[in-house]
């Protein structure tokens, strides 16, 4: 069997737009505003908070909810 690959993808539901897991239930909340002293830098500093978030996180904390609520 082939490993399953996440990936970062652009989400868009009624109740949530942003960043999230391929694979599973998480989404990318950022813990604070992105500091920095030019927009770029705040852009750079979000990418990394984000990038580390979604490296980190364990697919099977964050399962799909079922559709079949059995």
């Amino acid at each position: 069997m082939a490993a399953v690959r996440r990936k970062l993808v652009w989400v868009v539901k009624p109740n949530f737009e942003g960043w999230a897991c391929s694979e599973c239930a998480w989404r990318f909340d950022p813990s604070e505003m992105p500091s920095g002293k030019s927009i770029g830098e705040m852009k750079q500093n979000y990418d990394r908070q984000r990038d580390e978030q979604f490296q980190t996180h364990a697919c099977g904390e964050h399962p799909i909810a079922s559709k079949d609520p059995r």
